[in-house]
């Protein structure tokens, strides 16, 4: 029977509250933290890092959105290394990850694997894939690839495919996206160039609260690192994972999932619109769903502690107590 849509209060307190530290800010530095790279089979370097608690406390891996590499985990990240251990990693030809010689292995599968390698570099059998826009994607094609390696899924403000044909509610982005991938394919250092002069600007992170964000709860230094993320991303890049991104869909997959699933889904959400995720808790056996009320796309450092909190609880609810030590 599928659990009630729950709406959780970011100001909420109680006795059994997981939340351990205040999401006020995070540490600058954090002192259990640990950085590597392993290789993908077709020679792509992957970069990765563990925070957290040390094994076997529950595995927590963190998939990214399109273009980003950490932003949106900001809070997150922080408040579940207090009683998890958590893996971040980059996709390819994000962040400090290396681009592919085939421009042609960033369809989402390809991700996916990567998310398993990584796993794989960490001598760990199985984890939570906890996915945000894009990554909601990737971490269920995680589970169809491998589901024994899927303990759980925590999907966030995401599509389970063809996100193209619902962005800010119509099909217009997926008729578009043939004319400028064909532009950035004829001229990608003058694109590149462009986005590098224009993204991390004042400009773009005030069209950014005009468009989507919510002013009134968003932080300038939490959502610069996601438009300097777009400008430093290879054009090409950019386009062809999103067309990946928008020819996948996980439809088939979604009946057949059989593990603790929870959705989190922006009502503000106009990329990827909070009637999708309605729609995938609909499909999931069993799964959660929870509406951030006053969230867009990017509810995990709009809402940190109300995001923080419906995670911790799922996760507490679904998982063996954790250890406490070092990654």
């Amino acid at each position: 029977m599928k659990s009630p849509e729950k709406k959780t209060s970011a100001a909420r307190k109680s006795s059994d509250s997981v939340l351990v530290p205040p999401l006020s800010r995070p540490p600058a530095v954090s002192t259990r933290r640990r950085t590597g790279f392993t290789v993908a089979p077709d020679g792509v370097r992957l970069f990765f890092e563990v925070t957290g608690c040390s094994q076997p406390a529950p595995t927590v891996v963190l998939c990214d959105g399109l273009s980003c590499d950490g932003y949106i985990w900001k809070y997150l990240q922080w408040a579940l290394s207090e009683r998890y251990r958590v893996i971040h990693f980059h996709y390819r030809g994000h962040g400090q990850s290396s681009l592919p010689l085939d421009l042609s292995r960033l369809k989402l599968s390809d991700f996916s694997r990567d998310a398993l390698c990584v796993l794989d570099a960490c001598e760990t059998e199985s984890a939570v894939f906890i996915g945000h826009s894009m990554g909601v994607q990737v971490s269920l094609e995680a589970f169809n690839q491998s589901p024994a390696r899927v303990a759980a899924l925590v999907l966030i403000c995401g599509s389970f495919g063809t996100p193209l044909r619902t962005f800010r509610g119509s099909d217009r982005l997926e008729t578009l996206l043939p004319l400028i991938r064909a532009g950035v394919s004829r001229m990608p250092s003058v694109v590149g160039s462009v986005l590098r002069a224009i993204l991390p600007t004042e400009m773009s992170f005030l069209l950014a609260q005009q468009f989507e964000l919510d002013g009134r709860l968003i932080r300038r230094e939490d959502f610069f690192p996601y438009l300097e993320g777009v400008a430093r991303m290879d054009p090409r890049m950019f386009v062809a994972t999103l067309a990946a991104a928008g020819q996948h869909s996980a439809q088939d997959i979604l009946r057949r999932i059989a593990v603790p699933t929870l959705i989190v889904a922006g009502r503000r959400d106009s990329f990827t619109p909070a009637h999708l995720s309605v729609t995938m808790s609909s499909q999931i056996p069993g799964s959660q769903l929870h509406v951030v009320e006053q969230g867009s796309h990017s509810a995990p450092i709009e809402r940190p502690l109300e995001v923080a909190e419906v995670i911790g609880r799922f996760l507490a609810r679904h998982l063996s107590p954790p250890a406490a030590d070092g990654p």
